[in-house]
């Protein structure tokens, strides 16, 4: 099985991330956690720490790694890094190579030579707006995989495409990755 680096940022559809990450464990892979401030406005740290016996990590700055280097050592101890789900911009930030935050930093120690996945979920106005496709563009030029997003009804009551994937689907892509 497989260590994967599971990142959440904030999202009404961070509670399908809280359903990957206990599939994702049931089907005994090591799921570490590292969320964006604003997804634990949607979930709690504590929710993803019961589902993975692993604790959350949030804040670079309250280390769990003695040399404060969380986002070194999971970036080398890791398999694979799936952001899930992934909002508009947490896109502008992977884009631009910025590291504001735990995250942010871990995707840059991650490197490009293992599996890196994105999972977009965002209002339709917004995935089609000409800002979020020029980063889309970045990602894939960058070598990141795109899961989804599907045509579908949003959080904010809207039909069209941004609507996050189902679990499922998010696992066939890891599934996928990681035996390539």
């Amino acid at each position: 099985m497989a260590a994967i680096l599971l990142g959440v940022s904030g999202s009404a559809a961070c509670f399908k991330a809280a359903a990957l990450a206990s599939a994702l464990t049931q089907q005994g892979h090591e799921v570490q956690v590292v969320m964006t401030a604003a997804a634990t406005e949607f979930v709690g740290p504590l929710q993803f720490s019961c589902l993975t016996g692993k604790a959350t990590l949030v804040d670079e700055f309250h280390p769990e790694d003695p040399s404060g280097m969380d986002h070194i050592s999971l970036a080398r101890a890791s398999d694979l890094l799936v952001i899930v789900p992934t909002t508009a911009n947490t896109l502008g930030l992977l884009a631009a190579g910025l590291a504001p935050n735990l995250l942010g930093s871990l995707v840059l120690a991650f490197g490009a030579t293992k599996p890196r996945l994105w999972v977009p979920a965002m209002n339709p106005e917004m995935w089609n707006n000409p800002a979020v496709q020029r980063n889309v563009q970045i990602l894939r030029a960058d070598g990141w995989q795109q899961v989804g997003p599907t045509c579908g009804l949003t959080a904010c009551g809207e039909m069209g495409d941004g609507r996050m994937v189902e679990v499922e689907q998010v696992i066939a892509a890891i599934t996928a990755a990681l035996q390539s």
